[in-house]
């Protein structure tokens, strides 16, 4: 039986340049580099606090860290978890697990503990790549869960000894800087041992095109961790597939890409980890995002592509106007994770010149899907169109069979290079997720009659703040820990800052007035991620329930747009 092939209409809205398919992928991400290097040897790859590394380098550090974890006993098919910020470091320790065959996982290094733990619980990894504030608390992990190889990486080392000397000043200053970058650790190895090492042989054997490269951690809809199981193949799709995206963007010197969304996260490590790196670009690295440091490099070279989110996009350019500078040479500007507001596009392309459009992903497919034309015809409210390659369906979701008319409401079905093959040790979760070879998005969709997708609504009840997935689960799970709550529910309000913010409805025990919610607020900050933490907590009587006792969020989200006590501060 031929399997579906749906009509493709987008394909005839695409920018000049842009091809309908991105051809057989081979080869592994470590390619990546190595054509680079050989291509462009001496252009810089990564620029830190000013201080440059070239792809020359950068491929024979990557193959000297590689030899030393193959050394610690890092063998194919063995997770390795890294733990990093934004630094040099972070990219030369991706392509060095990789290139022994190792599977990467990546984590945020603010996590909690807790959080921390949970993935770990799961994916067993006994080797780890960890910034050297995470360090501790790896160590504090459970005798089951500690790690044979701990690595520990001190970022200031990628710094210019100009910034180090700085940073040693004895000043309260300079102490300040310092203690929020690195700290002294013991009973670890250290970074600049596997820098020393011999490098890898050359004939050393290469992962497979079709060997699980990643294992990325999104929440679901329940709050338990579950790894996206990525191969070699639907990551450099997908980075193929950004490149013909933008075909107006030269590759080598000319390409300089700012990395100030965190490469933990999907979209920032396809965009900056793969993409740039596959251009030959050079990558600015931020630690995090700070409008100071990237508008003083922006005085300098300005980036060609630049991912972003809304609130960052507002900010750059709001401190841009402040301080005088010129935002001009942007070229291309991707917004993605939450809507982008019409009313900051129209200025932030007026001061940059370039383009700003929004596109959409979800970490299962490596992440981007689609995303709007870098072209006049793009639509401002739309998610753009389906990337090359890439095959989409709207389908009834309570009868996953049946196709809806054109332009109706739908769940959003995908199919491509980029799509994952299932999460890790989950199989009846990644039966859940696919239908008939299909990928469920769990998003409400409709396309237009030019092929551009407007997302209406979403069936998973996942919060996206700023960027990141918050699972109301794991949330309500927490609070009602606290003395004196009986039930809550965690939802998304809207948000001009971030998309949305985290809010919750809190039912008391009975007898309790009142909560003390400053309390409650620094009881979850204790066990959460900061962007977890709600941002508003509103007191109700109850919560709307179904017939067997189950809560609507949906309901609870209603009632709060209408309630103004959830418009203002705990």
């Amino acid at each position: 039986m031929t399997a579906f092939v749906p009509p493709r209409p987008w394909t005839a809205s695409y920018a000049a340049g842009v091809p309908e398919d991105i051809g057989p992928i081979a080869g592994s991400l470590v390619d990546i580099v190595t054509a680079s290097a050989a291509s462009h040897p001496d252009a810089v790859a990564l620029e830190f606090f000013g201080s440059t590394t070239t792809y020359r380098s950068l491929d024979e550090q990557i193959r000297r860290v590689a030899a030393a974890l193959h050394a610690h006993g890092v063998r194919p098919g063995d997770p390795v978890a890294l733990v990093l910020p934004n630094c040099p470091q972070h990219i030369v320790a991706f392509y060095a697990v990789l290139r022994i065959g190792g599977v990467v996982i990546e984590h945020n290094p603010l996590y909690t503990p807790r959080e921390l733990r949970k993935q770990f619980e799961d994916h067993g990894a006994r080797h780890a790549i960890v910034w050297s504030k995470t360090v501790q608390t790896l160590q504090d992990f459970p005798h089951d869960l500690r790690v044979d190889t701990l690595v520990s990486v001190d970022v200031t080392e990628a710094m210019p000894w100009t910034t180090r000397g700085a940073l040693r000043l004895p000043i309260p200053k300079a102490r300040a800087s310092r203690a929020a970058l690195t700290t002294r650790v013991t009973d670890a190895v250290s970074w600049r041992s596997l820098i020393g090492h011999a490098p890898l042989s050359p004939d050393h054997p290469a992962p497979a095109t079709g060997d699980v490269a990643l294992l990325q951690y999104t929440s679901g809809t329940t709050g338990t961790p579950k790894g996206a199981s990525l191969t070699h193949r639907n990551l450099l799709a997908n980075a193929a597939q950004a490149r013909a995206w933008v075909p107006t963007i030269a590759r080598g010197e000319g390409c300089v890409v700012y990395a100030v969304l965190p490469m933990f996260h999907a979209y920032g490590l396809t965009l900056c980890l793969t993409f740039a790196m596959s251009m030959g670009a050079r990558l600015v690295l931020f630690p995090r995002f700070d409008p100071a440091l990237v508008l003083k490099v922006a005085r300098r070279r300005p980036a060609t592509f630049l991912p972003l989110v809304p609130p960052i996009a507002d900010r750059l350019l709001s401190e841009a106007r402040r301080a005088g500078v010129s935002l001009a040479g942007i070229q291309v500007a991707i917004s993605g994770a939450m809507a982008l507001p019409h009313d900051l596009v129209v200025p932030f392309e007026s001061e940059t010149g370039g383009y700003l459009v929004e596109g959409y992903g979800l970490s299962e497919c490596s992440p981007v899907l689609m995303a709007n034309p870098v072209a006049e015809n793009r639509k401002p409210g739309t998610v753009g169109l389906p990337l090359p390659g890439t095959e989409c369906r709207v389908v009834d979701p309570d009868d996953l069979s049946r196709d809806v008319p054109q332009g109706a409401e739908g769940e959003l079905l995908v199919r491509g290079p980029q799509v994952f093959s299932g999460y890790h040790g989950k199989p009846e979760e990644t039966e859940a997720v696919f239908v008939d070879g299909w990928f469920r998005t769990g998003d409400i969709v409709t396309i237009d009659d030019d092929g551009f997708v407007r997302i209406v609504d979403r069936i998973k009840e996942l919060i996206i703040t700023g960027g990141f997935n918050v699972a109301p689960t794991e949330v309500e799970q927490v609070l009602r820990r606290f003395p004196g709550v009986s039930d809550v529910a965690v939802v998304g309000m809207p948000s001009e800052h971030s998309g949305e913010e985290v809010v919750a409805a809190v039912v008391l025990d009975p007898g309790v007035d009142d909560i003390d919610r400053a309390a409650l607020d620094a009881f979850a900050r204790g066990i959460l991620t900061p962007y977890k933490v709600p941002r508003r907590i509103v007191v109700v009587e109850e919560l709307p329930t179904s017939l067997i006792g189950k809560v609507l969020r949906r309901r609870v989200r209603e009632d709060l747009l209408s309630d103004p006590r959830s418009h203002t501060t705990p």
